[in-house]
C-alpha cells in the first residue's frame, strides 16, 4: 500500500486546532455525549464547520474517488461522512449516466476511507452512519434503491475499514495488529485485487522515508518514490460485488 495516497486526518487536526474556531453551547453540548465519557477517554466531537474547513485544506483530495483517508480516532465518523458526501459527488458528477460505472466507482469511493476507533459503540455508529448515508445518496443520485449485492459489498467494506482500537498501540480491541485492507479496483470491469497491510509496518515504511528524505512528519508530503511494504495476505482478484465471499 503506498501512503503517498494515503491521508492522515489527524494531521488536519494538529494543525487547525490553532485556529478553532467559537462554538455555541448548543453546538458544544452536540461534541460531548457525556462529561463522564470526556473524563475517561477524552471523547469530544469535532463540530460539521470545523470537519469542512479542515478538510478544506485538501479540497481536491477529497474530491478524488480514489484518494485515501484515514481517520485514527474517528469517534462516529463526523470527518468521513463529509468525506464520503464529497466523493459521492464526484462520483456523480462522473458517472451519473451510467449505473455500472456508477456503482463500482461507489464502491471504490467507500474502499478507500479507514477509520480507528478505540470504543465499540462509536464503531458501530460509524458503520451505520456511513451505510445509510450511501443509500440515502444512492437514491438522490439514481431515484432507486442500490441493488442487495451492492449494499452488501459496501457494508463489507466499512466492516472492513472501521475498526475498533487503539490508533496508539497500533492493537484492534481483540489484541491483534491493526490491519487494514487495500483495494486497489483493476480496469473498468470491476475487479479488485485485495492486499493486507499491517498499520505498525505502513508507519515503519512512512518513518523511514521521512528519516532518509528529511522530510517533514506530515503523510501529505510523502513522494512517490515510497516504500512498498509487502502485504499480510494476498486475495484473487475477483468481482468487486463479490468480495464479501473472499473474506
Amino acid at each position: 500500500m503506498n501512503v503517498v495516497h494515503f491521508l492522515c486526518i489527524c494531521s488536519l487536526s494538529f494543525h487547525a486546532k490553532s485556529d478553532q474556531m467559537t462554538v455555541t453551547n448548543d453546538e458544544q453540548e452536540k461534541q460531548v455525549v457525556s462529561k463522564q465519557r470526556v473524563a475517561d477517554h477524552g471523547e469530544v466531537y469535532t463540530a460539521k464547520r470545523e470537519v469542512n474547513a479542515m478538510l478544506d485544506l485538501v479540497k481536491e483530495e477529497t474530491e478524488r474517488i480514489d484518494s485515501r483517508f484515514l481517520e485514527p480516532a474517528c469517534g462516529t465518523g463526523n470527518f468521513l461522512v463529509e468525506i464520503l458526501n464529497r466523493k459521492m459527488e464526484a462520483v456523480h458528477r462522473r458517472h451519473a449516466k451510467n449505473q455500472f460505472e456508477y456503482d463500482l466507482a461507489s464502491a471504490q469511493a467507500v474502499s478507500s476511507m479507514y477509520g480507528v476507533e478505540l470504543l465499540p459503540d462509536n464503531v458501530e455508529t460509524c458503520i451505520e452512519r456511513l451505510f445509510q448515508q450511501f443509500k440515502e445518496i444512492y437514491r438522490e443520485h439514481q431515484s432507486v434503491n442500490a441493488s442487495n449485492k451492492l449494499e452488501q459489498c459496501i457494508k463489507f467494506l466499512l466492516r472492513k475499514n472501521i475498526l475498533c482500537g487503539d490508533a496508539l498501540t497500533m492493537l484492534q480491541s481483540n489484541g491483534k495488529p491493526i490491519t487494514f485492507c487495500e483495494w486497489t479496483f483493476i480496469g473498468t470491469k470491476g475487479k479488485v485485487k485485495r492486499r493486507d497491510f499491517e498499520f505498525s509496518e505502513l508507519l515503519r515504511t512512512l518513518e523511514s522515508d521521512i528519516s532518509e528524505s528529511n522530510i517533514p512528519t506530515d503523510m501529505f508530503s510523502i513522494r512517490e518514490h515510497s516504500f512498498v511494504h509487502l502485504p499480510k495476505r494476498e486475495y484473487p482478484l475477483t468481482d468487486y460485488l463479490k468480495l464479501p465471499d473472499y473474506d
